[in-house]
């Protein structure tokens, strides 16, 4: 039997135990920095499996260890483990036990097949050469993001520079079919709060007052010129604002404006020329017109970039243990993921899992209180990344 039959053949049998792992994880979600419980569970996982070597990162985070038979390249695989503050509306068994906290991002789902990768590495571990680290980051979901405390890591920094791979679930993508793409593939992410102040009063009285509500009106259109007219426009970025509160009424105009907001982009150079401008831009116009804003910036994660050699490796792996048709060309994604402070600075490739199943209704986006997944798609993501660690291992 072909190496990646016989992996194939374990994650089939392995699988069932590890639905019930994810079933656990998504019923019982942790949000960033608080996962402690999760954090425990995994690492007694891990202890059942024999994995032994686990060192602890970022407070709430596991950074373990599979050898293989004899000494040679390291490979880092990751998963996060953090869940989002979402009230969970799915009708299952396992349904989130914390309300208002839902794994709607499928880090459940992340770990387990994670662990699962961890169970068919041991199983195979006299037929490999070289180090396998196993990843579980807290704090994905909240900006700045628990990669960049992994990286402080002395645990971390004494790996030197080796291969980071991540995956991550795409419920717009069928069960069965993974996603790879070379270069540039996820956004920066940057977060702008505005305050806009003026004089409020009576909206009947507009000559006494500094509306701020006008202010913000004006100061939300001219922002768009960042893309239309400042960008290169063969750089993709986006200026996004999502919430407006200006708490007046029919006739009576607030005091102040607050705006919030996002912007994102695939170039660093840009990103912060662009942050420059939009600063000069938003406080000149409110001054203009009477009034002041400040603008506060929580400068969240750098653009996410596959190096090209990896993920090419990578691809030609996924397309022999899966098949040629189930391997896709990716578009670039104006989503972020911390997993990008990984690819600055390591050769990475953070590729997507498909979990979707239109015939079971599970279609529901990222970030909503109904997502799920295809739960076969556990087999597929545990077998494949651990064919692909040791095919990285070997080059």
């Amino acid at each position: 039997m072909d190496s990646h039959q016989i992996i194939k053949s374990l994650a089939l049998r392995f699988a069932p135990d590890f639905v019930e792992i994810r079933r656990h994880l998504h019923q019982n979600p942790e949000l960033s920095f608080q996962e402690y419980n999760t954090c425990a569970y995994l690492k007694e996982q891990l202890l059942s499996l024999g994995v032994t070597d686990i060192e602890s990162v970022a407070s709430t985070g596991l950074l373990a260890t599979i050898n293989g038979d004899k000494p040679g390249k390291t490979v880092l695989l990751r998963s996060d483990i953090d869940a989002l503050p979402i009230l969970e509306e799915n009708k299952i068994d396992y349904a989130s036990g914390n309300p208002g906290v839902m794994h709607a991002c499928g880090h459940d789902a992340h770990s387990a097949s994670l662990l699962l990768c961890s169970k068919i590495l041991l199983e195979l571990k006299g037929d490999f050469s070289g180090t396998v680290k196993l990843l579980f980051q807290p704090a994905e979901e909240l900006s700045p993001g628990g990669a960049i405390k992994v990286m402080q890591e002395k645990a971390y920094t004494d790996l030197g520079r080796i291969p980071h791979i991540g995956q991550h679930v795409r419920p717009d993508m069928p069960v069965g079919k993974v996603g790879f793409r070379s270069g540039k593939f996820m956004a920066s992410m940057d977060e702008l709060f505005l305050t806009i102040k003026g004089k409020g009063g009576h909206a009947a009285m507009p000559e006494k007052l500094i509306d701020p509500v006008l202010i913000s009106s004006h100061i939300i259109v001219a922002a768009q010129q960042l893309v239309s007219r400042m960008a290169d426009p063969k750089v993709p970025s986006v200026l996004s604002f999502g919430k407006v509160i200006a708490n007046g009424a029919i006739n009576v105009i607030p005091d102040e404006v607050t705006i919030e907001g996002t912007f994102r982009t695939f170039d660093e150079t840009w990103r912060k020329s662009a942050l420059e401008k939009l600063t000069k831009l938003v406080t000149t116009m409110a001054e203009a017109m009477g009034g002041s804003c400040e603008l506060k910036i929580n400068h969240g994660y750098p653009h996410l970039k596959n190096e090209a050699l990896l993920t090419e490796d990578l691809r030609s792996h996924a397309q022999a243990y899966l098949g040629e048709e189930k391997v896709e060309e990716l578009d670039q994604w104006m989503a972020a993921e911390d997993f990008a402070y990984y690819s600055q600075q390591h050769p990475a490739c953070f590729y997507m899992l498909g979990v979707g199943n239109v015939e079971k209704n599970i279609q529901s986006g990222l970030h909503t209180p109904t997502f799920n997944i295809d739960e076969s798609a556990l087999e597929i993501g545990g077998g494949l990344m651990a064919w692909l660690a040791i095919k990285t291992l070997s080059v």
